[in-house]
């Protein structure tokens, strides 16, 4: 990457919606305060926008619809992508790379499906890709796995990468509502988009464990690597029941590294609906908020906490990265480029080991339990607690596991569910943390 001598460094900015705008609105605000950090002004050379005659608050001299011609002009030197999807906007990031441009994008579902295929662009090309804004908003968090941790060895990657979901199960868990009429009100406050789908069925969550589990273990993970489930089907007895236990509900991203008995190692991902501590630091996020946890070898434990979206949050890592940029540009450097030496294999979520929160109605009579504990013995499936409540002829049985691969705790599920003793399986839920 060559300098820029002395001259301003000059930006195109793809989009100009709630975070397009205000970094637009902050780069010419804080012109002066930026071009100190960077070490030279950083200028918009142009705003590629779908209809430019819709935006009267930009001067028109720097809109443009022509998103090509823009990001291979000979003036550019950095593109930042504000504009979200996969097409056309890969093909965009493509060109601007081929063309020596720099890239700062905030686009989760995109570096989640072809972060490889950028990668490779911008090492051919010598430019820098930078992508903080990517995953939990304001939150400091991949360039710390990125960078602070190149040294470290990270084993575990954990949090609420989702605000939409989080505002909702905190609001269930705070108010003893359910599902639907929580997510109405999330509507009605602006925390969920018209179509809310892809926060709480978990694709959003699922693109963001791509990219963590992508960082933290050196291995390119995608999209469709993650194994994902929503919070559909979260009730309010589940929020109930988990507060009987000292547990609330919270929809996260789990990447770990996971070593086998023959010292093999894999990596899996996943998004789901899980049961938590009240005590574990993640269990008091509540609303909107993003929380990350990490344990690595030599740091310990850390905690990455702030709000995950919107405007200025997410504007605040786009000029965090703009401005790592813009000094790499100065001095002639770059900056980190992709890590995935260690080319670990995913593990199957059936092979993860995992513990489940089992719930039954069952008849209340002798030797039911005995024959719940026969299933979960015949899939090898060890028991942390059982706890029983009669009501009429009808028990309510919950039951602990230990930790078990995936695939055998659903097993054993299925086939408590077909025994005579047991009226319904009313809810299964993962479980992470200590049992209180």
């Amino acid at each position: 990457m060559s300098t820029v001598e002395g001259r301003a460094i000059r930006v195109a900015l793809l989009g100009c919606g709630t975070v397009g705008g205000e970094v637009a609105r902050l780069l010419t605000e804080q012109a002066d305060e930026l071009a100190a950090r960077a070490g030279a002004p950083v200028e918009i050379a142009g705003i590629a926008v779908r209809r430019p005659d819709k935006h009267p608050e930009l001067p028109p001299e720097l809109l443009t619809a022509d998103v090509t011609e823009l990001v291979t002009r000979s003036d550019v030197d950095v593109v930042v992508e504000l504009v979200g999807g996969i097409e056309p906007v890969r093909g965009w990031l493509l060109d601007a790379l081929k063309a020596g441009k720099a890239v700062v994008t905030a686009n989760k579902a995109l570096l989640a499906e072809h972060s490889a295929e950028l990668f490779e662009a911008a090492d051919a090309a010598g430019v820098d890709l930078y992508f903080e804004a990517a995953v939990a908003g304001a939150i400091p968090l991949l360039r710390p796995l990125r960078e602070s941790m190149a040294g470290d060895r990270i084993n575990r990657v954990m949090g609420i990468v989702n605000g939409t979901t989080n505002f909702i199960l905190s609001a269930m868990d705070s108010t003893g509502a359910g599902y639907a009429e929580t997510l109405d009100e999330a509507s009605r406050l602006g925390y969920a988009e018209a179509d809310p789908t892809a926060d709480v069925d978990g694709y959003d969550a699922a693109s963001k464990a791509a990219i963590l589990a992508s960082l933290a273990f050196h291995t390119r993970v995608t999209a469709s690597d993650v194994h994902r489930e929503g919070i559909a089907d979260v009730t309010a007895s589940d929020l109930a029941a988990a507060r009987v236990l000292g547990r609330t509900v919270k929809l996260l991203a789990i990447c770990e590294r996971v070593t086998a008995d023959d010292g093999s190692e894999s990596v899996s991902a996943r998004v789901h609906p899980v049961m938590i501590p009240r005590s574990h630091q993640l269990a008091g996020v509540g609303g909107a908020f993003n929380a990350v946890y990490v344990e690595a070898d030599s740091a310990g434990e850390l905690m990455f906490y702030g709000q995950g979206a919107g405007g200025a949050p997410t504007a605040s890592a786009v000029l965090g990265d703009l401005m790592a940029v813009a000094r790499n540009l100065v001095v002639g450097g770059r900056g980190p480029r992709e890590s995935a030496h260690a080319a670990l294999p995913m593990r199957p979520m059936g092979q993860t080991p995992t513990r489940y929160h089992v719930s039954l109605d069952v008849a209340d009579r002798a030797g039911v339990l005995a024959q719940v504990a026969q299933a979960f013995a015949a899939h090898g499936v060890s028991i942390s607690t059982v706890r029983q409540r009669d009501r009429n002829d009808t028990a309510s049985l919950v039951v602990v596991t230990h930790l078990a691969p995936d695939a055998a705790l659903q097993s054993t599920v299925d086939e408590i569910g077909k025994l005579d003793v047991v009226h319904k399986v009313v809810s299964v839920m993962r479980v992470e943390g200590e049992d209180q």
